[in-house]
């Protein structure tokens, strides 16, 4: 996966947003015990109390998206097997999803909403915590974890979190220009997401789950 980043990446180049360029070792390999690494980039996180800052997030988002939309689907994507790359994979019908209430009953109102989105492509999955911000300069994007996805559903993934864990208004859907069905996705990735960890002892479900219900509702769910 991340030979593929550093080689796919190396010739984009996009207009509004910064990129790390991925380093290889001394040996020219892209991972070294486990471990990948990128150039270092002037930003720092911004405050997401504020949720005009989730609009940033979102519309450097859609920069990254344009400036990859013409890449081919990755072979590699089929050989992940960590916890987010089966919720995505649960999120999107691919395989089942079993919950206790009223995680379920979430699940339940989530999926009813859903609507067909855009095109698939290479979307950056997990933007919330992913773009940095510096006085004069575009949006540097980070840390890029890659799925073969609609662009709304990535941007749903990032308004999923700002109100389920920023407390953030569901007028931002609006401002953000992003539908409820990608939303809808979103939270079913981070529900999804919670359960594989809870599985394996990571974190502890019926709280998440508990914020996931708060959000969904939220937004009319």
């Amino acid at each position: 996966m991340q030979e593929w980043l550093a080689r796919a990446l190396a010739d984009v180049r996009p207009d509004g947003i910064r990129l790390a360029p991925a380093v290889s070792t001394r040996d020219g390999n892209w991972l070294c015990g486990g471990w990948s690494a990128t150039r270092w980039v002037p930003g720092r996180e911004p405050d997401r109390a504020e949720p005009s800052t989730w609009v940033e997030i979102v519309e450097a988002g859609r920069a990254f998206h344009r400036a990859v939309a013409d890449l081919a689907r990755p072979d590699c994507l089929e050989a992940r097997a960590d916890s987010w790359a089966v919720a995505d994979r649960i999120a999107w019908g691919e395989r089942p999803l079993r919950l206790r209430p009223p995680a379920d009953r979430c699940r339940l109102r989530l999926q009813a909403a859903l609507e067909p989105l855009s095109r698939p492509q290479v979307v950056h999955g997990d933007l919330s915590s992913n773009v940095l911000f510096a006085p004069g300069l575009d949006p540097a994007v980070i840390d890029i974890s890659p799925y073969w996805r609609p662009p709304e559903y990535a941007e749903g993934v990032v308004l999923a979190d700002a109100l389920t864990w920023y407390g953030a208004p569901a007028s931002l859907l609006d401002v953000a220009g992003a539908p409820v069905a990608a939303v809808a996705r979103g939270l079913l990735f981070r529900i999804a997401t919670a359960s594989e960890r809870a599985a394996g002892g990571a974190v502890e479900l019926d709280e998440q789950g508990r914020r996931y219900a708060l959000a969904a509702a939220a937004i009319g769910l």
